[in-house]
Order: structure tokens, then sequence, then C-alpha cells
């Protein structure tokens, strides 16, 4: 048994839990899009072609906002190709993934379907193959106020009013020399300045993202985010982080570890910024857009973009199919984001749909859950207010990725009330295999937990299909009694590798 203990109050806080932390993503990759939010046809299809049963799920998940279209489709788009009424539009190929696009679905039937869902868009403008105009054209057609040349074509197209597009990123990844327009730092940092200056000529009220390293193991990874803040700093609001997780050679100890590696590659990537604004005298403070992060299995499972043959159809591409193990990775990934509350206020988990997604669809057929959907929707459900900065003291292990590591990791959340008490969420993991008992020290709090949810690993090999991911689910996720209420301490027992949230209010005094 391994013992832990966590120290919580409300008056110390980690800073305020931005909604735009549960962010997704929906690129034109494989299925993400077609067959996968937008299927005209199908039984459940809007008037739009958008599929009801791929909305209700994403509403049940929690998304508070949406990347689109790229990723590296966004690197060779050609945003006007993309609008005006659909039998005018012609496919085209896109490099990115080797797919010829039927360019269905564009800007304005992205921004719409958003609209409709109560979901904030995040759009990406191509600074691969294109540049300054294109983008700052974009702004325009999206945001402007009528009478001038792009706003008018979004109002000729049907759109009258403003879709008021706040959050945009500068291209995407172009430190990769997988990316169409890859560019060293220097070459992108002006670019990107460049581009930001005229977007927010266009619009002052936005917010821009600059690409930071695609992954912590870039040879360019520092010294890359140094030179693009060196040119950007005063103008963007966030640098982008990505990374994505997997269990290799069968090292399960540093996969349900992953959550320490994110942990390092956010302190990392904000004392670059950090050190950039010091050599500036500056007292701003660039925050991460981490607009891409999940379980993905990248190096066993997927062969790699430039051995892609052409295809067409919505391909199947990189659809992993995920087991309770991996959906306890994912829970722990969300507890490192809430323990950067205060410099992670953007977060996207990459992608919605059917590519390395939590959800998954079949053409004509039903929409269904995978095992990493349900800490992503009850951790998005429960995590209000603040993040509470704890004080766990835990024992340490080792694994051969990440060498020192913590055995059981935890974050909290507290939404008071203007009577003291509050909602207060617990989200905890412990990625050892032995049960853990932690014992919760709150003095000068009442808490009643009041239930909760646990998933735990499991072991059982991929297979394709909803009957398999409900089987996973039945196994591996299971709701959790009520504690009651103590006064200064609160004791709970956790599986071996799981992931645990806990719900219930804390009442000062």
């Amino acid at each position: 048994m391994t013992n832990a203990r966590i120290t919580l109050h409300p008056d110390f806080t980690v800073g305020t839990v931005d909604r735009r932390l549960f962010g997704s993503f929906v690129e034109h990759l494989g299925r993400a899009v077609y067959t996968g939010i937008y299927e005209p046809g199908h039984p459940t299809a809007d008037g739009d072609g958008f599929r009801e049963d791929v909305a209700d799920l994403t509403r049940e998940l929690g998304v508070s906002m949406v990347r689109y279209p790229g990723g590296n489709f966004v690197s060779n788009y050609v945003w006007e190709d993309g609008v005006g009424p659909r039998e005018e539009r012609k496919p085209f190929i896109d490099l990115a993934w080797r797919t010829i696009e039927p360019n269905e679905v564009g800007t304005d039937e992205f921004l719409q379907w958003a609209e409709r869902m109560g979901i904030e868009p995040m759009m990406a403008v191509n600074l691969g193959t294109r540049g300054v105009d294109a983008a700052a054209a974009l702004v325009e057609y999206c945001n402007g106020e009528a009478g001038s040349r792009w706003a008018d074509l979004r109002i000729a197209n049907g759109r009258a009013k403003p879709y008021g597009v706040r959050l945009w990123c500068l291209g995407n990844e172009m430190d990769g020399p997988w990316q169409i327009g890859h560019k060293d730092a220097h070459e992108y940092g002006k670019l990107a300045a460049e581009a930001g200056k005229a977007m927010k000529l266009v619009d002052p009220s936005i917010e821009l993202v600059a690409c930071g390293s695609s992954s912590m193991q870039m040879p360019t990874f520092g010294e890359w985010e140094r030179t693009v803040l060196s040119y950007t700093y005063d103008l963007v609001d966030h640098i982008s982080m990505h990374a994505y997780y997997e269990e290799l050679e069968g090292d399960r100890a540093s996969f349900l570890a992953s959550g320490t590696a994110m942990d390092r590659f956010i302190r990392r990537v904000v004392a670059s910024a950090d050190a950039v604004g010091a050599q500036r005298r500056s007292d701003k403070e660039i925050t991460i857009s981490f607009d891409e992060w999940n379980v993905w299995y990248l190096e066993s499972r997927f062969p790699g973009e430039q051995n892609l043959p052409l295809q067409r159809d919505a391909p199947r591409i990189i659809e992993d199919v995920y087991s309770g193990l991996d959906a306890v990775v994912v829970g722990d990934l969300l507890v490192t984001l809430l323990n950067h509350a205060d410099r992670v206020p953007v977060a996207c988990l990459a992608q919605l749909v059917n590519v390395i997604a939590p959800i998954m669809t079949e053409p004509g057929g039903e929409a269904w859950r995978q095992p990493t959907f349900h800490p992503f929707a009850t951790t998005a459900q429960l995590a209000r207010g603040v993040a509470l900065d704890l004080r766990v003291q835990v024992p340490t292990t080792t694994s051969a990725r990440h060498g020192e590591t913590p055995v059981v990791t935890a974050a909290a959340t507290w939404d008071e009330a203007p009577d003291g008490a509050g909602a207060l969420a617990l989200f905890l993991t412990n990625r050892g295999a032995e049960p853990a008992e932690v014992t919760i020290e709150h003095d000068g709090l009442t808490v009643r937990i009041d239930g909760g949810a646990q998933m735990v690993a499991d072991s059982r090999p991929a297979v394709e299909g909803p009957a398999h991911a409900a089987s996973v689910i039945e196994q591996c996720w299971s709701e959790l009694p009520a504690l009651g209420e103590a006064t200064g301490r609160t004791t709970v027992t956790l599986a071996p590798e799981s992931w645990t949230a806990l719900r219930g209010v804390a009442t000062r005094g």
C-alpha cells in the first residue's frame, strides 16, 4: 500500500480555470470532418449535413472550443477556395495527408456549426505556402463589418453578422521538416510578426498564438521559442505546445508517468518565454496554448504521412483504439494541465472525432464513446473556479524514460459561492501497481464528498468497434459512492493504476 498526503486550502491557488482548457481539434484529416462531424444523408444529419449524434456526444464531452482547420492541413490550404456555393468549389489534393479534399466543408460551414454548438472557434492561418495577405483577409472575412472586400464576400455568401473569431494560430508546427512550407525560426518569426501585425490591424481584439516547438524532442527546442518570441513577443498572446504520448516497448511505468513529461515540457517553455520577457524588461506574460495533446501510438502504428498513398473518400487514417490504460493516462495529463492553470489557459485534445479521438463513428451508422471520453468529460464538468495550489507528499519511483516521478498525482478546483461554501473537485492518479491510501488535509474546511468516478487501467488488446469500447468502459469505468462529511481530514483509497475524480462541497469554518 502506497501512502500519500495532500494539503489543500482555498486561499492558496494556482489560477483561474479557463474554460478554453477543455478545447478539442477538427482537422481535414482522415474521417475527422467527413463521416465524422459531417455526413449528409446520415439518419441524424441536420439540414446542413452535420451529424446530430456526434453533436450530442460533443456536448456531453464538454468541449468548450475547437481548433480548425489544422494541423498540417492548414499549411497548404487556400481558404478562399472553401467559401461560396458548394457546387462551384473544386476538390484539390491536400499535400499534408495526400488526400483528395472534397471541399464541401470550409470556413462558413465550420463556424456556423461551432456557433450552433455553443463552441468557441480557434482558427489557424496558412503560413506555410501563403502569408500576410491571406491571413489578414481571412480575419476580415470572419470578423469584418459590411463595407470592405472580404466582409462583403462573407455577406454575399449568406452570412451578414461577423463571426467574431477571437483566437488565431499563426500557422502550425512550422519547426517541423514534414510541414508544407517549413521554415527556420528566423524565417517563421519574421513572417509570424508581419502576419500577426496585419491581422491585428484588421481586428485589434483578436488573440494570437505563435508556433512553439512541435515536441520537446525537436533538436531546435528551446532555441526555437527564444528566436520566435524575439520577433513576436510584443504582438502575440500565447505560444503553442504539442505533445503526444504512447506506451513504447512495453514500458508501462513510463507511459503511466507521461504527465511528468508534460509537466517538464510546460515548465521549460514557460522558462524560455519568461527569459525573453526578462531580456526585454517586459512585464507582459506569454501564456501557453497547448493546442495538441493526447495519447497517440505514433511510432508503433502510424507509418508517417510521407508514406501514404493518394487517397479519396475520407480514408481511415490514425484511428487509434483506446484502452482503460490510455484513459488513465489522459486523466493524468488533465491533472497536469489543471496544475498549470496560471500559464496554460488554452488546450486542445487532438482530435474530436475518429482521428485519435474520444468519439468514433461508422459511416451511416452509430457514434460511440472511447474510454478516453470519460476522464475528459468528467474533468470538463467538474473543474470550475480556481485550481488550488496543493502540497503533495508522496513516494517517488524511477521510470526508464522520465527518471524519478511521483507515484500519486493530484489536482483540485474550488468554485466559491458568496456564503463561503464552494463546489470542490479532486482529481487523483495512482500510477503505481499497488493501492494508494491518500490523506487529504483541509484544516479550516468542512468537506463533503458526494461521489465521483474512477477509471482503472487494463491490458486488453485493442479491437475496433463500439462493442469493444463498451466492454472496456464497463470493465474499467465506475461510479463511486459518497464519502460523507469530514472536518480537517478526508481519506480515500485509490485502486492500482487508476484515475479518480471526486466531487463535493467545501465550507469554510
